[in-house]
């Protein structure tokens, strides 16, 4: 007990150091330098990720409760052309396949999410512990260790136990949060002596605004003003819980580490020089990142968030805040649980100051005050919300370091998509995205931020939430038609070996040979997946006949 408490004090005083260690981010300088060549630090590690919604499909085998988003992609009208992720990937059934797949990649990690409902179906773990689900993550992370490859394990990507919302109202509810931690405790106990990086949800922005103030996701509840913010601080206080069950209870026996996956978006001025544009630009990021950032590393909401939505409430008539508050005690109890943060980061928009009345409504984007814009000339091949704008990525990665000491960060999501209508397996937009993307990564480690570990988004095409199918994100494509789900390499898959086997970028000559061997690699891939389309095809087709049975004449 006594080596716990020595451990825990000089783990508050890290933290604190890092903290008044932190700087001020100069929003008026924007580095847009050119392409640098070099190599990342030894032992960094490189990986692909995915989730279990989206990937593992078998949605109610072996014992397997029902998710929000079982439910909510059944309803006709919420997904594009009403998919399901009721089969996606048949990742459950193919573990061997794709480990074989990251380890010809030489990935060092893993990055994959345990589906709660899988082994907890009521959600709920006095009721009832699926031994059968239990038995599924087990083989996969033996597995993967058997192959060299690290499982880095989210606990929460979205597919909240359908119980837990039918009851209780899923993170509107404060009980979650002894739910979540009791999940969490029995992966810990039944994992955790394999896993030793978790993290508790990735992109808690997303379900807190897409699945209770937009309705866009699961659940599907638009409360406008107040459903995000109130199911962000339940989640909050869950992440909290479930770190300080782990600091607690298993990090001494253990060794790992617990942190969370934070989306973020890159917001920048639309003048640098205009500080009401500045000052725009930093609420869009503290109303995105800070919202969850900002109380882990520093106890409390940005101020900038509490002005705002405070104002707003009042005007409106309000005798409170529509954003909810920590007491004293839970400020000091949330401050300083995060072990890593991970960072998901895809695109970025340019800002500006838009002023909007507060008899406009209560919403959580019209809160922020801002309008967010995008240069028509940014590259932008799949989802509409998409623009490819590496240098976004160097200002992101320097705005954490000076926001919150200078963090250890993992990049726990980074990566393009394509419109279905291209099957083309020759994706050079798709390296061109991770030439750019990486090398800003490595100019911010350059600078000096902690950058660890980068996954790239994703290893297989899946299920894309309430685009369907529509969108692929898959170094992997995978044939959704063909009735074991084949995989083909694309391009990008080489490619992306290919710095990992170089850990960056060496030099001019080698990085242009690359992309000329990786598009020759896919060559024989599209025929391949072209032969496979005509025999499906020719399959169907002669299924469809009517069946002509020979007629005799009676006697």
């Amino acid at each position: 007990m006594l080596q716990h408490s020595v451990l825990r004090i000089c783990h508050i005083l890290l933290l604190a150091m890092r903290i008044f260690a932190s700087e001020d981010f100069d929003w008026t300088k924007n580095k847009m330098g050119s392409f640098q060549y070099g190599t990342f630090p030894s032992g960094f590690s490189w990986g692909a990720g995915s989730s279990a919604y989206q990937t593992e499909g078998a949605w109610d085998k072996d014992g397997k409760g029902k998710s929000i988003w079982d439910v909510f992609s059944h309803k006709r009208g919420k997904i594009h052309l009403n998919d399901t992720g009721d089969s996606s990937c048949e990742g459950y059934y193919k573990i061997k396949d794709d480990i074989a797949l990251m380890k010809d990649m030489n990935l060092n990690h893993y990055l994959f999410s345990i589906s709660w409902p899988r082994i907890l179906p009521s959600g709920i773990k006095n009721d009832y512990i699926n031994e059968k689900g239990i038995e599924h993550y087990d083989n996969l992370i033996n597995m993967l260790l058997e192959n060299r490859m690290t499982p880095i394990v989210t606990l929460y990507h979205w597919d909240l136990p359908q119980v837990l919302e039918e009851k209780y109202g899923g993170w509107q509810n404060a009980s979650m949060v002894n739910f979540f931690d009791d999940f969490a405790n029995l992966c810990f106990e039944r994992f955790g002596n394999r896993v030793k990086y978790w993290i508790t949800f990735n992109n808690p922005w997303s379900v807190a605004v897409e699945g209770y103030e937009t309705g866009e996701h699961a659940p599907g509840l638009k409360m406008r003003g107040t459903g995000a913010y109130n199911a962000a601080h339940n989640i909050i206080k869950a992440h909290t819980k479930v770190w300080h069950t782990y600091d607690a209870q298993w990090r001494n026996k253990q060794k790992g580490m617990v942190g969370i996956s934070l989306s973020a978006d890159w917001g920048e001025p639309v003048d640098i020089s205009n500080q009401r544009d500045i000052e725009a630009a930093e609420r869009y990021v503290q109303f995105y990142l800070g919202w969850f950032a900002t109380p882990l590393f520093h106890g409390d909401y940005p101020q900038i968030m509490k002005d705002y939505i405070g104002r707003k409430s009042a005007q409106q008539g309000l005798s409170s805040s529509r954003l909810p508050t920590f007491n004293p005690h839970e400020k000091s109890y949330i401050r300083g649980t995060c072990d890593f943060l991970g960072i998901s980061h895809f695109t970025t928009r340019y800002i500006t100051q838009k002023n909007f009345p507060s008899n406009r409504g209560n919403s959580y984007f019209t809160d922020r005050d801002l309008a967010e814009l995008v240069d028509p000339q940014w590259p932008d091949p799949g989802s509409e919300w998409l623009y490819s704008v590496p240098w976004g990525f160097r200002r992101l990665l320097s705005f954490v370091k000076t926001q919150y000491g200078d963090p250890i960060i993992y990049i726990t999501g980074n990566g393009v998509s394509e419109k279905t209508i291209c099957t083309e397996l020759c994706d050079d937009w798709r390296m061109q995205y991770l030439r750019d993307y990486i090398n800003e990564m490595l100019k911010a480690v350059k600078d000096g931020v902690n950058v660890k570990g980068y996954t790239a988004w994703s290893l297989l095409d899946k299920f894309e939430w309430d685009e369907g199918y529509s969108e692929r994100f898959g170094l992997f494509y995978v044939d959704f038609d063909s009735k074991n789900k084949q995989r083909y390499p694309k391009a990008s898959v080489q490619y992306y070996k290919r710095i990992i086997s170089s850990n960056g970028f060496p030099n001019q000559r080698e990085i242009e040979s690359w992309k000329r061997k990786a598009l020759e690699t896919c060559t024989s891939s599209n025929q391949l997946l072209a032969a496979a389309r005509r025999k499906s095809k020719e399959d169907k087709e002669h299924a469809d006949m009517p069946k002509v049975w020979p007629v005799h004449d009676e006697v």
